[in-house]
C-alpha cells in the first residue's frame, strides 16, 4: 500500500485529492488547519496543521515516519488564495494589482508556494531511502497567462519554477516531481462565486477528479519521465480514460481558453 500525505485536504481540491487517493487504496494523511471539520472518510488520518508554521509542518512528518516509516507520494494542495474573493458582496479577486487585499500575498505566496517548498524539503528526506517518489505540486495557467489577478499569476509561476528546478536535483535520487494544472475545479469558494453569476461552471471539475489523476500517475512505472514538468489533469485523464464523479469527461483547458 503506497501512502501519500495531502497538504490543504479540510476541502476543495486538497479534501477531493485526498478522498480519490483513499479509494484508489492509498494510505492517506491530510492535513489542513480545519481538517477536523472536513468531509472525509474515517480511515484517512487526519492532523491539524497550519502549513505557515514550520514546526507544525515538521510535526506531521513525524507523525508520518511514526505510524508508517515511509511517503510515496506528496500533494502540495495547502492554498489560501480563493479564500475571501467576495468581501462586502463585492468580487474582489479580479481588482487590479493596486487595489488587491495585502491578505491575499500571504495566502497566495506564504500559505501557497513557501508552505509546498517546506513540505517538499520534509517529504524528500523520507522517500530518499526508497530512491522513488512522486511530489504534484497543484498549480494553474495564470503561471503562463494573466488570469484573474497579478498575485495569481506570480504565485503559479513560483509554483511551476520550483518544480522544474526540485526536479533538476531529485532526478538522481529517482523522486519524480511535477507541476498539475487543474480544470475549474467546483471547490466551495468557486461554486459561491458562480451563485453571484461571476463564474461559468459549465466546463468544471469535481475536486475528486484531480485525485484520480494523481492516483493514476503515482502508478506510473515510467512516471520519472514526467518529472520537472507541466501537466494539465484533463489531458492526462483523457490519457487514462479517466471520468469524473458524475461520469463525464472534462475538455482540457488551453492557454487560450484558460
Amino acid at each position: 500500500m503506497q501512502v501519500a500525505l495531502v497538504t490543504g485536504a479540510s476541502r476543495g481540491v486538497g479534501r477531493g485529492v485526498a478522498t480519490s487517493l483513499h479509494e484508489a487504496g492509498f494510505k492517506v494523511f491530510a492535513t489542513g488547519r480545519n481538517i477536523g471539520a472536513a468531509h472525509l472518510h474515517d480511515a484517512i488520518v487526519r492532523i491539524a496543521c497550519d502549513h505557515l508554521q514550520d514546526e507544525q509542518t515538521a510535526s506531521v512528518f513525524a507523525q508520518i515516519a511514526r505510524e508508517t516509516g515511509r511517503l510515496d507520494v506528496l500533494v502540495n494542495s495547502a492554498w489560501g488564495g480563493y479564500e475571501r474573493m467576495v468581501e462586502n458582496g463585492a468580487f474582489t479577486w479580479q481588482l487590479p494589482f493596486w487595489e488587491q487585499p495585502a491578505h491575499r500575498w500571504t495566502s497566495m505566496m506564504d500559505a501557497g508556494v513557501r508552505a509546498a517548498f517546506i513540505t517538499s524539503s520534509q517529504a524528500v528526506k523520507m522517500m530518499l531511502p526508497a530512491r522513488k517518489g512522486l511530489i504534484v505540486n497543484i498549480s494553474y495557467w495564470a503561471a503562463r497567462k494573466h488570469v484573474g489577478n497579478v498575485m495569481y499569476g506570480v504565485a503559479k509561476a513560483a509554483t511551476d519554477k520550483m518544480t522544474a528546478d526540485m526536479a533538476y536535483e531529485l532526478r538522481p535520487h529517482g523522486i519524480a516531481v511535477l507541476s498539475l494544472y487543474p480544470g475549474l475545479v467546483r471547490t466551495e469558494a468557486v461554486m459561491e462565486a458562480a451563485k453571484g453569476g461571476w463564474l461559468d461552471v459549465s466546463n468544471s471539475e469535481s475536486p475528486e477528479f484531480v485525485g484520480r489523476v494523481i492516483a493514476a500517475l503515482a502508478h506510473e512505472t515510467t512516471v520519472l519521465e514526467r518529472t520537472g514538468r507541466v501537466f494539465v489533469a484533463a489531458t492526462v485523464a483523457s490519457e487514462y480514460r479517466i471520468k469524473d464523479i458524475d461520469g463525464k469527461q472534462p475538455i482540457p483547458l488551453t492557454l487560450e481558453n484558460a
